[in-house]
């Protein structure tokens, strides 16, 4: 059982006023002297913790409007149920990005990587996997490669599939696909290293997104699944990750 908790809260007022309860209660240890983090907020923060420079397991309670990768709100008994509560091992995408100005730009991203267009015109992209074409000219609104933990965000809204946890599986998901018109997407391995080129990328921008950091006017993005490292969330038993996903399925 850790008393060493670093609460984290979204600039939400219903949040900062949990994190004054709570730090009151239980203290509040520095980052570089705590056990866990307990994140209270939404999806977007839990995202924001586990991008941050600590690599503590992350305990994140529902304070937000959406509230997939967060547990049920509870003031009282908060140690024990962490100790009590089942860790999630999640490796998120790295994304390299050159743009049209020459420039590379680098990413991590724990739910997917997507490519959209940035202008009037529907995107143009060929796409490879491990440096061998599969498609030569994908003309759509933009596309996704998700990791399992992200595969009931945007890339459900876009109507791709969800992924379990344990399947070490990558999703690739059109978003609008305009021509193939019947492409649906593919099921790649995890270990997969997945290429998108723009094709006429003056006429057609397209801008790269890795979990809400962008770059803009790519010409081409790789986008591939880094084991070395592991980022550790923490749910209360029979509330994990894997029954998250198999509920959404089954709503």
């Amino acid at each position: 059982m850790s008393d060493r908790i670093h609460f984290a809260a979204s600039e939400t007022r219903v949040a900062r006023a949990a994190q004054d309860r709570l730090t009151r209660r239980y203290g509040q240890a520095d980052l570089d002297a705590a056990d866990v983090i307990v994140a209270l907020g939404g999806d977007g923060l839990m995202l924001s913790t586990l991008h941050g420079p600590s690599d503590l397991p992350v305990y994140g309670m529902n304070r937000g409007t959406i509230g997939f990768l967060m547990n049920d709100y509870a003031e009282e008994n908060l140690p024990q149920r962490i100790a009590a509560a089942e860790t999630t091992v999640i490796n998120p995408l790295a994304m390299v990005a050159g743009s049209t100005d020459g420039g590379e730009h680098r990413a991590l991203a724990i739910n997917e990587v997507s490519l959209l267009r940035a202008g009037p015109q529907a995107a143009r992209l060929r796409i490879s996997v491990d440096g061998r074409l599969r498609l030569d000219d994908l003309a759509c609104d933009g596309a996704l490669l998700c990791t399992p933990a992200g595969s009931t965000a945007y890339n459900y809204s876009a109507h791709g599939p969800i992924l379990p946890l344990g399947s070490d599986v990558l999703a690739l998901t059109p978003i609008a696909a305009f021509r193939p018109r019947r492409w649906r997407g593919a099921i790649l391995p995890k270990r997969a290293v997945v290429r998108f080129d723009v094709l006429d990328p003056e006429k057609r921008p397209v801008m790269a997104d890795a979990d809400s950091r962008g770059v803009e006017r790519v010409r081409w993005v790789e986008i591939r699944s880094d084991p070395t490292v592991r980022h550790r969330l923490m749910f209360d038993p029979g509330h994990g990750m894997e029954e998250r996903l198999m509920q959404e399925q089954f709503l």
